[in-house]
């Protein structure tokens, strides 16, 4: 994938974005098995101008991916390099203006594959960045691994959805309002609590398993 780019300011989106919009929707909400001509239906334009733009049906799920990625990385090095309560706030009363995003993001994982790895690892290595912004900055504490810190927090992130996704009971068309909603009553909290104060009073186990691995703990030989 590409380096982070911007989008057109809001309310200036091209025929290719709007399309590229569409898409991201229809497949958040159907699956990646809906056809070009749906996505040009929710686009309002012909199914050749979708091919047109993207040269193929892939073409368009690239460009999908892209723009998530870079939607997700913007979101979340804003929150970690000025973390503020206003900027929280907002967020959680904004949070359903990516619900689309949402929808995609756990579609593709659900789906996995190829295409859904290689976006799922694409955000990784974003987290791993911002995240390393964030240590430079002094607003995030200095892991002894960040790529396998970073790999860890992607993979609670997305399994505490795809929990609610899998136990929604709507099937395949789950809704996506409802499953984020319910993310933010039982999560933010002990997520804030477990990233702000730490879980652990005692440093035992980390102590016993540095010494385990042969990375001792700071003052030990």
């Amino acid at each position: 994938m590409s380096s982070i780019e911007k989008d057109p300011p809001d309310g200036d989106l091209t025929t290719k974005a709007r399309v590229r919009d569409a898409a991201i929707a229809c497949f958040g909400e159907k699956g990646f098995g809906v056809t070009v001509r749906t996505v040009a239906e929710r686009a309002k334009v012909s199914p050749g101008l979708v091919i047109h733009h993207f040269g193929s049906k892939a073409g368009l799920r690239e460009a999908c991916d892209e723009h998530v990625r870079r939607t997700i990385y913007r979101i979340k090095e804003e929150s970690i390099l000025h973390p503020s309560a206003q900027g929280l706030i907002g967020s959680i009363r904004g949070a359903g203006e990516y619900t689309d995003l949402l929808a995609y993001l756990l579609r593709s994982v659900q789906e996995g594959g190829e295409l859904g790895r290689h976006l799922y690892d694409a955000m990784v290595e974003d987290m791993e960045r911002y995240l390393e912004r964030g240590v430079e900055e002094g607003t995030v504490r200095a892991s002894r691994d960040p790529a396998k810190r970073a790999r860890w927090l992607a993979a609670n992130g997305f399994g505490s959805l795809l929990v609610l996704l899998t136990t929604s009971g709507n099937g395949e068309s789950p809704d996506f309002d409802a499953i984020l909603r319910e993310w933010e009553q039982e999560y933010i909290l002990p997520a804030l609590e477990v990233y702000t104060e730490g879980l652990l009073i005692d440093r035992t186990m980390l102590d016993a398993y540095l010494l385990y691995i042969g990375d001792p703990p700071e003052g030990e030989s």
